[in-house]
């Protein structure tokens, strides 16, 4: 925590106390009806709030038992300290006992004696002895007045009390100790005038026994000390000498009355710690440092000083030496220093007299001196002092007092913060109308709230705002809206208006200025529930130089209404709001377009957020809207939203327990976490990085959690949002928290109870944070808030498992080679300490130019082939030896910027790389993408929960044209025993494309199902066998099975013929049969067995819950062109695609429909759009970010040019909507941190020609070929011909007609035809 405001202290005599106990000094101040206890200016250890709305109206501390009294108007309360904060617990205070005492109209006073006795002052004096609970009352006795002030002796022999105006003190000596009774008897000290306050001399250790001594402060401007007297005198104390409070101090331009002096008492052991810090401090020179050797002179002998300030900067400091009663005061008060300073101008230019009190102290061990001024209009300002400097005689300009805080805050408790643009000034205000605006500072040593003005509002507020940076405050209420001007510390109500509008006015905005450099007018405008909305025009009294401007200003109204509009298109709204300020500062532009700065976000009653921005125009006196962004989260009745200006939203469900962050712009759910009902989410702010990165601080009733927005991450599919810091406030206060806000450069404003708590960016290690980030502490141990999410994104490293996965998906094998070798060179020459360099020195142009022009035509779309680079050291190719020395580098050094699990995997791809590169030459670019992933899911399989291999990677495989390596290659990795977990973990039954194929793997995944137990059970094969049609073989299974029970009546079953009705029926009996007996495979091996192949899939979906078993048993029962797998494709397969928004399925599904114009289409639009009959996209995954992926680029500019019917496809998406899948791609490119791979894809990507529209073509439709930006002789002709064109072919009259194809060669698959040419 940077600062805290502990409340704001009550304006009473008694509202703080301070004392040193058990090692620790302890200030205790009242502030309305909670207690806050600090012990240094910044550390707050506890507030007590009590249940008891009465505010409280006195405190004090006692330094032997560490108790502290506090009290209202009629009750008294005793707190005791609960554990001395050794056992690693802090310090805290729980209530011992309460009593009541009899109610008056003056405050009580309360005061601490020896041996835990407190007295209490009032109408009677009351001395409790509270070593017993509850607290027993020794002595009381009746007093003529009131009391004004009670003090009881550090040894509880003497109380001294004074009336209101009193010239009288009474002094009550004690006569007896340790007896049930306590008898006093009195005597009276005469002042000539009022006793304005009075003191006892501090011990210098607990319970050291010191002659009592007694100073008074009277309203002559005297101070009189008074000692005990000789044993002889009836008086029981004497006067020892006095000081002229006045004449300490002598200014010139003062008249008598204004004689007004503070004065303080700076005693013997407070002197003494102070003068030995300020030795140790002192330097090698001390001896000649004259201020130190005076110093020390002083506090040698036995010496208290009286510290007068006059309040406007001047300071006199008298020694009074050797105080007994067997001295005389005469010729021992000698004046010490009289300095003038603008750090004793505490009164400042404040024009009303407001009284403050002092209190000083100084710690034992670490002691500077410390100065507590107690303002009465509500606040304590705390200053240190070294203090040598603070009473050198010599006028050396020194720093003689330094401020170290200022406590202030509100007397009730806070309901909402509301902070400016810029978040350099907040207004917070109270559940009842207080509110207080605060000027905020950051700076490299302190950052700083400092209290500016309180308004006194006492109507409900309903929406606050502030303008040019909090001088000047808008209160919307129902029915009118107020201006108060806050420029200085007096506040003045500018102007106010009445406003009548249809439905309830939801917010109050600030509209962008219609000139930049223009600040003396300002519009702000309401929407109210219907829509409606009203703007008004203020005219600010800011002295700019233009003094027409002023004149005008005196003849205007000062707030005026401007215009009225209507939000048509907004919906049913239920909240409008300002938008939270986040990313760079907004530049102010004439235009009004989706790039200007976001105003508003609003939200109706069904979940649909929209932002807005709005332009004025005093021309035409009025204000356009327009929507920039908007998105139907599906998320109804939402309880909060929230907005920043990079089109963020957060918004919170029906009863706050589920937070869900969006992309707007995007459209894209980021994040869902749900908080169970025990946490509900209260507020929700947002904020940004200097380079705008979000952070949203969520707020709930006892702690913030901070989200930061991460990397995208694809391939391990990790969140986009985890949160790095949480911030509880339970150790400081039990109130729950009211609001909090974010302020400028990072740090976060808390309002709970009456206190405000400021943190900045930097925190303890010891907070939970991330666990995978490996983070750079500072020296001190502390992390930077901005420094984290700086390192959780942007750009990576070139090396990182990220960066170099999406570059071999992108199919840049060349350039990942290359990032590997010169990484090699790196680790190779790499000593502990050197910097490892992002790029490894790479220039970075490889990474989106090609070297070779005739290549970046090339039919990927992009700068998917680059030649190869030339390397410093020698050319050497990447091979898997160099590879396995990479892999052992990784194992002994640290790369720091990865986290332990990156480096895992940087090793795991490294490998990989290696594995593949051996089958590199004999396969294609799709089977090594494939491969290599696979290779990687195999080395995750321990560290993920992944069932199986994504879509993505089928798809690699589906269109590889090199499957028989890819088969090789899987089977291999189980070691040759493939059983059906392990084919439908590599998706080998989605890929392969030839049905010969699929069905002598399937016979193989039978055949080592029947062998994977020791028993070697028919059972677990049949339905793989029966799916092949080869009940023979099962037959021969079930012989050899003598050990089954089951075995003789599957014998006799399987003899029959299952053409004949009769043994369909049977066998479908025992399908159900196993069914109700939960067997589900077996019942599905049953269906075939009847030919009930719908059956069979129906259990594979339903109950097996298996779609790529229900997929594989089709192909191999009844071909890749039957009618079960097209309706399971349809209805099944899509419709999974539509609901989970996955792209890479859909792309299959359409292609194994022979759609292959859909399949291009899929991977560029929605899924839903594409179904003849949409499936609702409600479903929140369906939105998640994950259904996106930047890869889908990759295989859309592959696919699109393969045949003819793939390029009909694409020339049916729209350029637009091309364009705008590409800056989506780069744009998620850039959130992964592969912002190099963005950058190239915008350069590089190759758009389809558009047409002519008035050129025919045959069949009437466009010629895809066309489309193309190159010759067009490998593109696969997989359209059907239409009778046109064969008319046209006959006669030779096509222009541009295709060849006919020979009667016996039979058109190739798209699949097996093109990679061969690297298509």
């Amino acid at each position: 925590m940077k600062a805290v405001l502990p409340g704001q202290p009550e304006a009473s005599l008694q509202a703080v106390s301070t004392g040193y106990w058990d090692k620790k000094r302890i200030i205790v101040y009242i502030t309305g009806n909670a207690l806050a206890i600090l012990s240094d200016p910044q550390t707050i250890l506890q507030t007590i709030y009590d249940d008891d709305e009465r505010p409280l109206e006195a405190v004090s501390f006692d330094e032997s038992s560490g108790k502290i009294a506090t009290c209202t108007d009629a009750t008294v309360r005793v707190y005791r300290p609960l554990s001395h904060g050794d056992d690693g617990g802090s310090l805290k205070w729980v209530l011992q006992t309460s009593f009541e005492v009899d109610p008056g109209p003056t405050p009580l006073t309360l005061s601490w004696g020896s041996s835990e006795e407190l007295l209490i002052g009032r109408s009677s004096l009351w001395l409790y002895d509270t070593t017993t609970t509850p607290a027993t009352c020794h002595w009381q006795q009746g007093l003529a007045s009131p009391a004004k002030a009670a003090n009881l002796s550090y040894d509880s022999s003497y109380i001294a009390s004074v009336g209101y105006h009193d010239r009288l003190v009474k002094v009550w000596r004690r006569l007896n100790f340790g007896s049930e009774e306590v008898h006093f008897d009195f005597g009276y000290l005469p002042h000539p005038k009022a006793v304005t306050s009075m003191q006892w001399r501090k011990p210098s250790y607990v319970g050291q026994t010191i002659e009592n001594v007694l100073y008074t402060f009277c309203a002559d401007n005297v101070m009189r000390v008074w000692t005990g007297a000789d044993g002889s005198s009836c008086q029981s104390l004497r006067q020892w000498g006095k000081l002229d409070l006045a004449a300490a101090i002598r200014n010139e331009h003062e008249t008598r009355k204004h004689y007004l002096r503070w004065a303080f008492i700076l005693s013997q052991r407070d002197l003494a710690n102070a003068a030995e810090r300020a030795v140790q401090e002192g330097d090698v020179e001390a001896k000649e440092d004259v201020a130190l050797q005076y110093l020390l002179s002083i506090a040698n002998r036995d010496t208290e000083i009286c510290v007068v300030f006059d309040g406007h900067g001047s300071m006199s400091s008298w020694a009074l030496e050797n105080i007994s009663s067997k001295s005389r005061g005469a010729e021992n008060v000698d004046n010490v220093a009289y300095v003038k300073s603008k750090d004793f101008d505490f009164l400042g230019d404040s024009t009303e007299d407001h009284h403050v009190e002092i209190l000083s102290y100084c710690n034992k061990n670490a002691g500077n001196l410390n100065v507590l001024f107690h303002h009465f209009d509500g606040k304590v300002e705390v200053y240190q002092s070294n203090i040598a400097d603070f009473l050198d005689p010599t006028a050396h300009p020194k720093n003689r007092l330094v401020p170290c805080a200022t406590w202030s805050g509100h007397s009730a408790s806070i309901k909402k913060i509301v902070r400016n643009f810029s978040g350099r000034a907040i207004v917070s205000r109270t559940e009842k109308g207080e509110s207080i605006v605060w000027r905020h500072t950051p700076g490299p040593l302190r950052t700083r709230l400092l209290r500016h003005n309180v308004i006194p509002e006492t109507r409900h507020i309903h929406r606050i705002c502030l303008i040019r940076g909090g001088r000047f405050v808008v209160f919307l209420h129902h029915d009118s809206i107020s201006v108060w001007d806050c420029t200085s510390y007096t506040h003045t109500l500018l102007a106010e208006r009445k406003f009548d509008v249809p439905g309830k006015p939801l917010c109050i905005l600030v509209l962008p200025r219609e000139r930049a450099n223009d600040d003396s007018v300002a519009h702000l405008a309401t929407v109210t529930s219907e829509q409606q909305g009203i703007v008004w025009e203020l005219h600010l009294p800011l002295k700019n130089g233009d003094a027409d401007k002023l004149h005008t200003n005196g003849v205007e109204p000062c707030l005026r209404e401007f215009c009225t509009f209507k939000l048509d298109d907004a919906g049913d709204l239920a909240y409008v709001l300002p938008v939270d300020p986040a990313g760079s500062s907004p530049v102010i532009s004439s235009s009004l377009d989706v790039f200007a700065r976001d105003v508003a976000i609003s939200y109706t009653h069904s979940g649909r957020v929209e932002f807005w921005t709005a332009r004025v125009s005093r021309e035409r006196n009025q204000v356009e809207w327009l929507s920039t962004s908007l998105m139907e989260t599906g998320v109804s009745e939402p309880t909060l939203v929230s907005g920043s200006t990079m089109k963020k939203a957060a918004l919170v469900n029906g009863d706050r327990s589920e937070l869900t962050i969006w992309d707007i712009r995007g459209a894209r759910l980021e994040y869902k976490q749900d908080f169970e009902n025990n946490n509900t989410v209260q507020d929700l702010d947002w904020t940004s990085t200097p380079d705008s990165q979000s952070i949203l601080a969520v707020g709930f009733p006892y702690r913030i959690i901070l989200l930061s927005q991460m990397r995208f991450d694809y391939l391990n599919k990790g969140p986009a949002w985890a949160p790095i810091r949480e911030i509880s406030i339970r150790d400081f206060t039990p109130h729950p928290i009211g609001d909090s806000t974010w302020l400028s450069d990072g740090n976060l404003v808390i309002g709970a109870g009456n206190q405000l708590f400021l943190y900045d960016r930097t925190f303890g290690t010891t907070d939970r944070l991330i666990s995978h980030a490996r983070v750079p502490h500072r020296k001190d141990g502390t992390r930077d808030l901005f420094d984290i999410i700086q390192r959780l994104n942007g750009p990576l490293p070139v090396f990182h498992p990220q960066f170099l996965s999406q570059y071999i998906l992108a199919g840049k094998h060349t350039l990942v080679k290359h990032i590997l070798l010169a990484l090699n060179h790196t680790l190779k020459y790499h000593v502990e300490g050197d910097v490892i360099d992002d790029y490894l020195g790479l220039d970075l142009t490889e990474f989106y130019i090609s070297k070779v022009a005739s290549m970046s035509t090339h039919g990927n779309g992009s700068s998917y082939l680059v030649t190869q680079t030339s390397f410093d050291d020698n050319d050497e190719a990447f091979t898997e030896n160099i590879a396995m020395n990479i892999c052992e580098k990784l194992q002994q050094i640290t790369i720091p910027q990865l986290s332990g699990h990156e480096q895992i995997q940087l090793l795991d791809i490294v490998e990989c790389l290696g594995v593949v590169e051996k089958q590199r030459r004999s396969m294609d670019e799709n089977g090594s993408r494939f491969m290599l992933f696979f290779r990687q899911h195999a080395l995750r399989k321990r560290r993920t929960n992944e069932i199986h291999m994504s879509w993505r990677e089928i798809n690699w495989a589906y269109h590889s044209t090199s499957q028989d390596i890819l088969t090789d290659f899987v089977s291999r990795q189980y070691h040759g025993t493939l059983l059906w977990e392990n084919a439908r973990e590599s998706g080998m039954f989605m890929w392969l494309t030839d049905e010969a194929a699929v069905k002598a793997q399937f016979e193989i995944v039978a055949r080592n199902e029947y062998t994977k137990s020791e028993m070697k059970n028919p059972v677990d094969c049949s339905l793989f066998y029966l799916a092949l049609k080869k009940k023979t073989v099962l037959q021969g299974l079930w012989r050899m099975a003598s050990w089954n029970k089951e075995q003789g009546a599957t014998q006799r079953l399987l003899a029959n013929n299952f053409d004949d009705p009769k043994w369909k029926t049977t066998a479908l009996k025992n399908a159900y049969a196993l069914l109700s007996k939960r067997r589900f495979e077996y019942a599905a091996a049953f269906f075939l067995l009847a030919n009930h192949l719908q059956d069979a899939v129906n259990v594979c979906l339903n109950q097996i819950k298996d779609l790529q078993l229900a997929i594989a048993i089709t192909r191999v029962y009844e071909g890749d062109s039957g009618p079960i797998l097209r309706k399971l494709l349809e209805n099944e397969v899509l419709a999974v695609a539509a609901q989970e928004g996955n792209r890479w399925l859909a792309s299959w599904a359409f292609w194994m429909l022979k759609r292959r114009d859909m399949a291009v289409r899929a991977l560029i639009t929605p899924v839903y759009t594409l179904l003849e009959s949409p499936v609702s996209s409600s479903n929140l995954e369906a939105k998640l970010f994950l259904t996106d992926d930047p890869a889908l680029v990759v295989l859309y500019s592959q696919l699109r040019q393969k045949t003819l019917q793939t390029l009909r496809g694409a020339s049916k998406v729209m350029p637009r909507t091309e364009w705008e899948f590409v800056l989506h791609n780069a744009r998620l490119y850039d959130r992964m941190g592969c912002d190099l791979l963005g950058l190239d894809l915008v350069r590089n990507w190759e758009f389809l020609r558009q047409p002519p529209s008035t050129e025919p073509s045959f069949g009437g439709d466009i010629d895809p070929r066309k489309l193309l930006r190159r010759r067009s002789s490998l593109v696969v002709q997989d359209m059907p011909m239409s009778p046109l064109v064969l008319g046209e072919m006959k006669t030779g009259t096509g222009s541009h007609g295709v060849k006919p194809p020979p009667s016996v060669f039979e058109e190739p698959d798209a699949n097996s035809l093109l990679d061969s040419f690297g298509f």
